[in-house]
């Protein structure tokens, strides 16, 4: 028999070591998942986790890791300074990308200029003013109506996905596109290009932001104001109204940052990896961002190691697909799985288990 007690308080030691038992059991998991799929479980787990970093084709795939793990970084960065203070905007995903459709649209409209000097910063803010105004939307709701920003926020991805699409079947459909659906190329075009910073290290303006908001939100945390009220707030509501903090103002600046930092992904991944605005744009980032930020246990630190383990597993489970046969639904039940032992191993964080005569006392 075996029941759970409540901890006198959270015990610190797991809080860190349960996001290492859940990629251990999500390995292990996984391979039995392989196996089902008649695939050798050693030798996809290596190819995920491990040929990336040092196999054959490890001199391409390591620069990826920084491409894939940027607006991983930036969008968990943004999402868990809400969370820490309760605020849920589960709907990164359509503020990526909003900040990418109004950021395309700004570079596309100054088409063909060449000031870059002022058309890519240009294209930065509006896409930060984009995925901001559509968290926007569900804070200004929490607050003014009461209504569950969790339910909103979602419900706005797929707003984003439909306009999305119409932009790129639409008003940013290239014009020398032979009628095929998409923008220009920002990618190609060298006023909107997000190129390299670094030859050969995959760093690109996306990433260097994403080392920004890292280094930002640790001093946000732990240096600023507004780092006290999210964390008073997240730790005691009641702690935090008898210390001054305006609840309805805090919910708006969350909101708003974390909008931000995932429309400044989405721009960053247009003009660079991505290239155009394509009805397929959205990958899901703003929900992968979701399990960086909690597998990183919400500090800015975990999550930049959070965001570069996700990355790994986007490109090996890119290259298990290609050499395995895998499929793409398997590496995205992977990553589920690696979420769901997180959340059931956080259980540990805040109760002890009892056994035999223990429980039954």
């Amino acid at each position: 028999m075996m029941r759970l007690e409540r901890r006198p308080q959270p015990s610190e030691a797991w809080s860190w070591a349960t996001p290492i038992l859940a990629v251990v059991l999500t390995m292990i998991v996984g391979g039995i998942l392989f196996v089902f799929l008649g695939k050798d479980p050693i030798l996809a787990i290596r190819t995920i986790f491990w040929d990336p970093l040092f196999g054959s084709f490890a001199s391409y795939t390591r620069p990826q890791l920084l491409v894939k793990a940027g607006p991983l970084i930036l969008i968990a960065i943004g999402l868990s300074l809400g969370f820490r203070a309760g605020i849920w905007n589960i709907g990164a995903e359509g503020q990526y990308i909003m900040g990418a459709v109004t950021g395309a649209a700004v570079g596309l409209a100054f088409y063909p200029s060449e000031a870059r000097w002022l058309v890519f910063p240009l294209m930065i803010v509006a896409g930060a003013i984009g995925g901001a105004f559509w968290a926007w939307i569900p804070g200004i709701l929490k607050v003014r109506f009461g209504t569950n920003e969790i339910l909103v926020s979602l419900m706005l991805v797929y707003v984003a996905e439909n306009i999305l699409a119409y932009a790129a079947l639409g008003p940013l459909k290239n014009p020398e596109g032979m009628g095929f659906p998409g923008s220009r190329n920002l990618a190609r075009w060298d006023t909107t290009a997000n190129p390299e910073l670094i030859a050969g290290t995959g760093m690109h303006w996306g990433v260097a932001f994403a080392f920004i908001a890292v280094i930002a939100a640790y001093v946000l945390l732990s240096r600023h104001t507004l780092g006290f009220a999210i964390r008073v707030t997240g730790a005691s509501p009641r702690a935090a109204a008898f210390s001054g903090v305006d609840p309805k103002r805090l919910v708006i600046l969350a909101m708003l940052i974390s909008g931000a930092l995932a429309g400044l992904a989405g721009i960053f991944e247009v003009t660079g990896p991505a290239g155009q605005i394509s009805i397929d744009f959205g990958v899901g980032y703003g929900f992968t961002a979701i399990i960086v930020a909690f597998l990183g246990r919400l500090h800015p630190i975990g999550i930049l190691l959070a965001g570069l383990l996700l990355a790994l597993t986007y490109i090996g489970g890119e290259m298990a697909q290609l050499q395995l046969g895998l499929p793409a639904a398997a590496i995205q039940l992977f990553q589920g799985m690696l979420l769901f032992f997180l959340l059931a191993l956080d259980v540990l964080t805040n109760f002890r288990p009892r056994f035999g005569a223990d429980a039954a006392a």
